[in-house]
């Protein structure tokens, strides 16, 4: 048995328990790289030649958030050991907040199934066993050998992961999704898997004076989606809204808050390196814009747009109860340029 499989099963007899047990003192990009060899090596050969890729293949940067067929290995191709493994792959790159929010976002699928089969629909599609793990490396490298990346993704998920250069992973895009947002009915009414997103946005918006209103008001009526689609880079014309260098004091603090909750989805250094960028890049410039109503129960969506990042939030499907939200990274999506971000922080210079 090999040291890795010998890890594999170590973690299923300690009940998933595999993160924990890594060095402390691992860095976020070593957790990966074992987290990820780990789940590769409990898979059987036919599993793992569907789960690991080449880092050219057009699937790493091919996302979405709509229910259709991926590639990868599913949940549902998993027994309970690679599932255990697989979500310690998740547990690497996000925090347990984070985590929890995708598992919460996995469950409500279940949720979606028993609306459509009581409005008399099959509710087939609507499946947590769907979502995919995929593992990029180079040349046959191992995971850790840069570059190498791995995404995880399903119908309210695409989370993607990008290593290019040693210590430097970058963590977008990130989508998550919650519908419904509030659950209303069945055992899990009031569940709000973003409702953070949502509270605080609109607790920023409704601070707002007149003329501060007026200049974050983009639009009378909320677009239908967010704008920054798959497909589309992250890159705006023109930036939108209100800027912070507007705001009152406690009115920065509750936009940055908003920042740190998306950011926070992220492990601590992924999220740190990510926060310290946008400080970086000045806070003054980063800028809230918003569309449609202000109320809850009113379709409504906002944008934060900095140097650095876009997060953008859309509530406006199934009677404004259907969330759509991510994060873009300007500078380094996909792992793009991180690189040169390595050399200029002083990391690789010789």
């Amino acid at each position: 048995m090999s040291a890795v499989l010998a890890a594999c099963v170590a973690a299923v007899l300690a009940g998933g328990a595999f993160m924990l047990a890594m060095a402390p003192r691992a860095s976020t990009g070593q957790q990966m790289a074992r987290a990820a060899a780990v789940w590769l090596e409990c898979l059987s050969p036919d599993l793992r030649a569907k789960g690991l890729f080449d880092m050219n293949d057009p699937w790493r940067t091919d996302w979405h958030f709509v229910p259709r067929e991926r590639k990868g290995v599913s949940l549902g191709e998993m027994n309970e050991a690679q599932r255990r493994a697989a979500r310690d792959v998740l547990r690497s790159g996000l925090s347990a907040h984070g985590y929890l929010k995708v598992e919460q976002i996995i469950q409500l699928e279940l949720v979606l199934r028993d609306l459509e089969q009581r409005a008399g629909q099959s509710g087939a599609g609507r499946d947590p066993d769907k979502y995919t793990l995929s593992v990029f490396t180079s040349a046959g490298k191992a995971p850790g050998d840069v570059p190498w990346g791995w995404k995880f993704e399903g119908h309210h998920a695409a989370i993607n992961f990008s290593s290019m250069a040693e210590e430097r992973v970058a963590s977008a895009p990130m989508f998550l999704g919650a519908n419904p947002a509030e659950v209303r009915t069945g055992p899990r009414a009031g569940l709000r898997v973003l409702s953070a997103e949502e509270d605080l946005a609109r607790e920023l918006v409704k601070s707002l004076n007149e003329a501060q209103r007026k200049a974050a008001m983009i639009a009378s009526e909320a677009p239908a989606d967010i704008l920054l689609v798959p497909g589309h880079e992250p890159k705006l014309d023109k930036v939108e809204g209100l800027p912070a260098s507007r705001m009152e004091d406690d009115q920065k603090r509750m936009l940055w808050r908003l920042v740190e909750v998306y950011a926070g989805n992220l492990t601590g250094d992924l999220a740190n390196w990510q926060l310290e960028r946008a400080k970086r890049a000045g806070v003054d410039t980063i800028a809230f814009a918003w569309a449609g109503g202000v109320e809850k129960g009113q379709k409504h969506y906002y944008r934060i747009h900095g140097p650095t990042f876009i997060v953008e939030y859309d509530n406006t499907q199934n009677d404004a109860n259907h969330i759509h939200c991510s994060w873009r990274d300007t500078e380094h999506e996909f792992g793009r340029d991180a690189l040169r971000e390595h050399v200029r922080e002083g990391h690789g210079a010789k």
